[in-house]
């Protein structure tokens, strides 16, 4: 029948498409295959329909139906203008929606990339410009004694070539610190047992490394030994030095010497002061000792009365407040000067008559600079003192204490003004702020980064890191520099400094006498720079409970000026 015919076919076609046509071929040579008749081939397409409906015929025991095409999707109702515009803004939406995505997105790649590149700028300026002052921090002491233990302590010299520090090893490899000039640099060398003080200090962590070839460095540490640490040249010049400290004497006090131009610390001297050598016999007896400080470097952290020295700022911020009538200032001195019942008197009540401003300056006029004092707005001399340095820490690596000034106007009255005005009452400064302010003035208002540090060098001699100068700020200008220079001058020719200078060269200065204590002498105080036309160095002395600046500081002023002209 037919439909018999129908499924022969259908099993020929799927046995074609399970295994190919050379298996078909095969079966039609095979035996058990012979009997089936192979009609027209069919189509594989009208298989599967055919299929198809014998499947339904013998289910239903009727005809199929033709298969139907299916029907197509009703189409959308068309939008209304309403639904099409909002159908719009929510792609608009959309859209916004997924830049401000893309934004966000590159805002924060933007922002990993920039806080990865800082941190590899600082990174880079550690370990370039400060991992040196951090390993000599104090608190590395632990990383220092393990570099102590790999390095022998480099050489300190002078700028002039004199061994200032040196490590001298015994045969049985022990080692100890040698200090040749013993005393003389006592605080601005320092110390490197006891802890570290001075350039010591500073420079802790050149001189407990090395720059030395490093095929050298690796025989050495694969012999055993210790590696030369590098050798640190000092900005100090031994021969100024020494005259500075030769003419402080056995007084207590202070004096500091800076390179005008670069603010360079050509000598340094506090006294009461110690031998370095023995620091480890005489510690106990250093510390404890309250009435000497031998300890304390006068030169950066003592901290005085500044005297009539801090009539440098007084008459700077008159000239400010006045500068177009300050040259019409006069006052008739008797001596002493009296307004209610107060008493400010000229040192041992010298009567120095009638006075303009230059020469109430150069004698350092009480009186005169008394009535200046009250004329001042309190508030603008407050600012102009915080500017020159006073309140904050100097701009240097040198330990140094904080210059103090208090007076406001909300905080005054009279005894505080007139005191404040001549350098009495509760300001206090240091011999470095007092040398800034002249070295200023010196510098055309420029105030320059103190430092003592000039190079670097390997033990063979190789220059392997330099100091530059540094500016600190500009304090004041240049005219105002000009002026407060010519009445420094005056102070030298026609006042109370001519003690300060000596034969070929000119200074400019002022003196001060600062009382400190009832029944004490006063502090003698002496700033001033040389040549006063072409300024190269600047000093700030001050010899404790001594008797009057003029007398006593202005003469030591003179002995480092003679040392350092002569010399150059």
């Amino acid at each position: 029948m037919k439909n018999d015919d129908l499924y022969t076919d259908e099993i020929e076609e799927r046995q074609k498409k399970r295994i190919g046509q050379n298996v078909s071929g095969f079966m039609e040579d095979d035996d058990d295959f012979e009997e089936v008749e192979v009609y027209v081939p069919a189509d594989p397409a009208d298989i599967h329909v055919k299929i198809e409906n014998h499947e339904n015929e013998s289910k239903s025991g009727c005809e199929p139906d033709a298969p139907k095409e299916p029907e197509p999707a009703p189409a959308p109702p068309p939008l209304s203008e309403e639904e099409a515009e909002e159908r719009r803004r929510e792609i608009r939406r959309r859209m916004l929606k997924g830049k401000k995505i893309h934004r966000d997105i590159m805002l924060s790649t933007y922002f990993f990339v920039a806080l990865f590149a800082g941190i590899i700028i600082y990174l880079g300026f550690f370990t370039y410009a400060k991992s040196d002052e951090y390993l000599a921090n104090e608190y590395n002491s632990k990383r220092q004694s393990v570099y102590a233990d790999k390095y022998i302590r480099g050489d300190i010299v002078s700028s002039d070539g004199e061994i200032l520090a040196t490590t001298k090893v015994s045969e049985d490899g022990s080692e100890k610190r040698v200090y040749p000039f013993k005393n003389v640099f006592a605080h601005a060398v320092g110390y490197s047992t006891k802890g570290n003080t001075g350039i010591e200090a500073l420079a802790n962590s050149y001189l407990l490394g090395s720059h030395i070839n490093p095929i050298s460095q690796a025989i050495s540490e694969l012999n055993g030994e210790k590696i030369p640490g590098d050798t640190v040249v000092s900005t100090i010049n031994a021969s100024l030095q020494t005259a500075a400290y030769d003419a402080l004497g056995d007084r207590k006090g202070a004096v500091i010497v800076t390179e005008v131009k670069t603010a360079k610390v050509l000598a340094m001297v506090s006294k009461p002061d110690f031998n370095p050598d023995k620091i480890n016999e005489i510690w106990d007896e250093l510390v404890s000792d309250e009435t000497n400080s031998n300890l304390v470097n006068r030169a950066t952290q003592g901290l005085y009365p500044p005297g009539s020295t801090f009539k440098i700022v007084t008459l700077l911020e008159y000239i400010r407040e006045n500068p177009d009538t300050y040259e019409d200032f006069t006052y008739d001195c008797d001596g002493t000067y009296e307004i209610e019942d107060y008493v400010i008197s000229c040192s041992k009540k010298t009567e120095h008559g009638k006075q303009n401003l230059k020469e109430a300056f150069a004698n350092s006029c009480n009186g005169a600079f008394a009535v200046i004092g009250q004329s001042l707005d309190l508030n603008a001399l407050h600012t102009l003192c915080e500017k020159l340095g006073y309140n904050s820490a100097p701009d240097t690596n040198i330990l140094s204490s904080k210059s103090r000034y208090k007076l406001t106007k909300e905080n005054a009255n009279l005894w505080s003004v007139l005191q404040t005005s001549i350098g009495q009452g509760e300001t206090l400064t240091t011999p470095l702020q007092n040398l800034l302010i002249v070295s200023a003035v010196a510098n055309g208002g420029v105030i320059k980064k103190p430092y003592l540090i000039d190079h670097i060098e390997t033990e063979s001699g190789s220059v392997v890191k330099t100091f530059a100068s540094e500016t600190s700020g500009k304090v004041m200008t240049a005219s105002e520099a000009r002026l407060l220079g010519e009445y420094l001058r005056s102070v030298v020719t026609e006042g109370t400094g001519g003690k300060a200078e000596g034969d070929g060269y000119t200074v400019a200065g002022k003196t001060g006498s600062a009382e400190w204590s009832k029944g004490k002498d006063t502090h003698a105080w002496f700033v001033g720079y040389a040549p006063y036309d072409d300024p190269e160095i600047a000093v700030s002395i001050v010899v404790e409970d001594s008797g009057s600046g003029g007398s006593v500081a202005a003469p030591i002023a003179r002995k480092i000026f003679d040392k350092y002209f002569d010399g150059n």
